[in-house]
């Protein structure tokens, strides 16, 4: 359900996906895809129902034709998005919110390889951690929690005091895994499918208290 305006939640630290949930990159990242698709003979619709959240590496593998290297594809498709320079924008409230954030006490766990990551985050508007796990940094990523796992660790704290936000069911799965709370970003899925997640429209009314263990609070108009 919605997290109802009022509510506060204890948190040592704030882990964040970056596509979808801090950015709007969605046209970017669906038009290299179709794009992909259309050089190797790949139903557009089917690729994109499942790879949200997901490593360039595992969506490639799990689609490409036998006789296409997926390492090479892999490489292709990051240097097509590293020269993508529009369709970025940060979601409402992501800018405030982790431009008010201690540097120690959040991080960005994503899918992304790290230039992209840091590309894309600058094109938004929006700080880029001292803590940012992408897929260079993990063997397994969502929804295997490895990178949650290791963000926590990093920022010397244990997952279950941790909240971490997502918006894929990938990324949801990998934050439950990793033991911390989760609260899912109503921009990829709908309210409708998210009703067994805690779930925000946005940013916009959340704020972070870092005193006292860390509480965070959802101050927005219901």
């Amino acid at each position: 359900m919605r997290v109802p305006a009022g509510t506060t939640i204890p948190a040592e630290v704030l882990l964040f996906d970056m596509d979808g949930t801090l950015i709007d990159s969605t046209n970017v990242i669906t038009g290299l895809w179709r794009n992909w698709c259309s050089r190797h003979g790949v139903d557009v619709a089917s690729l994109l129902r499942v790879s949200h959240g997901q490593r360039t590496i595992e969506t490639v593998r799990r689609f490409a034709p036998p006789s296409v290297d997926p390492d090479a594809e892999v490489a292709a498709l990051a240097e097509a998005a590293a020269t993508a320079r529009d369709g970025f924008t940060a979601i409402p409230g992501a800018a405030d919110l982790l431009h008010a954030l201690p540097h120690s006490r959040w991080a960005i766990v994503t899918s992304a390889d790290r230039d992209i990551a840091r590309s894309w985050l600058a094109l938004a508007g929006l700080p880029i951690p001292d803590v940012l796990v992408t897929a260079e940094d993990v063997g397994a990523g969502k929804p295997d929690p490895a990178g949650y796992l290791q963000a926590a660790q990093r920022l010397g704290c244990a997952p279950e005091r941790a909240v971490v936000f997502e918006d894929a069911p990938a990324g949801l799965a990998a934050g439950r895994a990793s033991g911390a709370r989760v609260v899912a970003l109503a921009t990829t899925l709908s309210p409708a499918e998210l009703q067994d997640h805690d779930w925000i429209p946005d940013f916009s009314g959340i704020a972070f208290a870092p005193e006292d263990g860390g509480v965070l609070s959802f101050s927005y108009e219901a």
